[in-house]
């Protein structure tokens, strides 16, 4: 169960408000040197040649994206899965995505805007597969590891698993 501070669920909950929640997006793999940080609110301007706008939370700068982030599902025989679609506007993220053998992990992020160091919700890193791009739009599938959702303990005592408990 996650527990929301009262300005995040007015925000999430009203019809009309001045908060904007915003979600963070790490993106790290073994083979970047410094992991990816983008946001989906430009809610400073960092500097004016070239023009950039991201959100700085914890002494961080996420990076202004034009992204488009599908929460994870949580249904019960499936694991995890989201969709990430982003803005491909300097067309450098291309050559980056074709560069990585291996998929790199996103984790998600939410906060207001009007307190963007306090992290109202967090998934864990998913893996980045699927990619799809054209001249406009990067879009990936993200899904987490299947081993989170097998049941536990793995085997049960049942006849047809263990048939000389039950003679």
């Amino acid at each position: 169960m996650r527990v929301l501070s009262l300005n995040m669920r007015q925000a999430l909950f009203s019809q009309e408000t001045g908060e904007v929640p915003i979600f963070l997006l790490t993106i790290t793999h073994a083979e970047l040197e410094d992991p990816i940080y983008l946001t989906t609110d430009p809610t400073t301007r960092f500097s004016d040649v070239p023009l950039v706008y991201g959100t700085m939370s914890r002494g961080v700068q996420f990076l202004y994206a034009g992204i488009d982030v599908t929460l994870p599902d949580e249904q019960d025989k499936a694991p995890p899965a989201s969709k990430l679609t982003i803005a491909n506007v300097t067309r450098e993220l291309i050559p980056l995505a074709r560069s990585v053998s291996t998929p790199p992990s996103v984790k998600i992020e939410a906060v207001l805007a009007s307190a963007p160091d306090a992290v109202e919700m967090i998934w864990p890193a998913m893996d980045m597969s699927n990619l799809t791009y054209d001249a406009s739009f990067l879009q990936f599938d993200l899904t987490m590891d299947a081993l989170v959702t097998e049941p536990y303990p793995s085997g049960t005592f049942s006849p047809a698993s263990f048939p000389g408990l039950f003679y």
